[in-house]
């Protein structure tokens, strides 16, 4: 797997994953990856059939991306890490910390998909338009050139394998403590959806910043890391 990485924050602070959204590269996570850089070890990992990493003849589905990420995290030597993700990424971390404890700290979920009843190609086109205007057309820029490298077959069949994951069901089983931040104007998080992720979660929270949507990792990285460095430190040095 093709990663990005930084590792020259002082101190010893436990790292930090960035795992994407649906059919896009880490690249749109940089200005989080890069702010947190500041304080901690950052690994921006492109999953297989994304970005710059090696496409499988299968589309893989949510299981079996986080065992993809398991072993990546075993082949670079991260024993534990705290992982952060956008979207879709989302459900694979807790996906990955439901079945791998040992190796999560903590998890900060922004902008965790998909609430139930909302859970097909007619909704989700809905709200994804909705948020749309939301990106500046630098983020389509960078989407664009994700989505011509993933392709169109296994994008749509992401897309799928992304509303037949019930990820409500594995809520209950991450016991690593959990922050769910939303922006306020996403449409593709609602507020409900958001706070009904973190009742599921053993150990969650919510924090909603104001005036800004769905793709935050990109479009107010600063206020992300904000909200999201002091619950990281809560973890301590390794």
């Amino acid at each position: 797997m093709h990663a990005r990485v930084a590792d020259h924050a002082p101190g010893n602070r436990t790292p930090v994953v960035l795992v994407h959204g649906m059919a896009l590269s880490g690249t749109y996570m940089m200005p989080t990856a890069e702010l947190l850089a500041e304080t901690h070890p950052v690994y921006v990992p492109d999953l297989p059939g994304f970005g710059d990493s090696d496409k499988p003849g299968r589309v893989l589905d949510v299981p079996a991306l986080a065992d993809a990420l398991h072993a990546w995290m075993a082949a670079v030597d991260l024993p534990r890490a705290s992982l952060l993700g956008n979207s879709f990424g989302c459900q694979i971390i807790v996906d990955f910390a439901a079945r791998y404890p040992e190796r999560v700290a903590r998890t900060v979920l922004q902008g965790p998909t998909t609430p139930p009843e909302e859970r097909s190609w007619f909704w989700q086109f809905v709200r994804w338009r909705q948020n749309s205007p939301y990106n500046p057309p630098s983020m389509e820029e960078i989407a664009d050139a994700d989505y011509a490298k993933t392709g169109l077959v296994r994008a749509l069949r992401t897309f799928q394998v992304s509303l037949d994951d019930a990820v409500e069901d594995k809520l209950p089983q991450v016991q690593a403590p959990s922050l769910v931040v939303r922006g306020s104007e996403d449409p593709i998080c609602s507020q409900a959806w958001a706070e009904e992720v973190t009742r599921r979660l053993p150990r969650g929270r919510l924090n909603v910043i104001p005036d800004v949507a769905h793709t935050l990792v990109y479009t107010a990285a600063p206020e992300l890391v904000e909200v999201s460095r002091p619950f990281l430190f809560e973890d301590g040095p390794t």
